[in-house]
């Protein structure tokens, strides 16, 4: 299973968690069958709120889940459209993101609950 986590930084697992999916800066994607990543820069990032299009981003890879601290109502849909599962997590790196993955402490965001988290009307 491949995931996609939205960070700050290309410091690979020690990067900090992004606060928002679709304007991170990077992308790391977690590969949990090899444990390996790889570090995708979001050239996305700088769009209008409610305007991202993170899934050109990540075009051609094969994402199974985002896991993030939150994202928008449009976002979760078109991933949801593309047959990808988004969860809410909190964390600090991208390490303590993929162990809470792996001790299934998360909880998946739906259209109802997105953006709880950023204040989003």
């Amino acid at each position: 299973m491949k995931i996609c986590i939205p960070v700050e930084t290309a410091e690979g697992l020690k990067a900090k968690l992004h606060a928002h999916f679709g304007s991170a800066p990077y992308f790391l994607i977690y590969d949990t069958d090899t444990d390996s990543f790889q570090m995708l820069d979001n050239s996305d990032k700088g769009h209008t709120h409610g305007m991202c299009q993170p899934l050109k981003v990540l075009e051609g890879q094969p994402i199974n889940a985002v896991i993030c601290v939150g994202m928008g109502q449009r976002a979760v849909q078109k991933l949801n459209q593309a047959g990808i599962r988004a969860y809410r997590v909190k964390g600090e790196t991208a390490f303590e993101v993929i162990d809470f993955y792996q001790q299934g402490q998360l909880e998946e965001i739906t259209v109802d609950n997105a953006c709880l988290d950023h204040r989003c009307e």
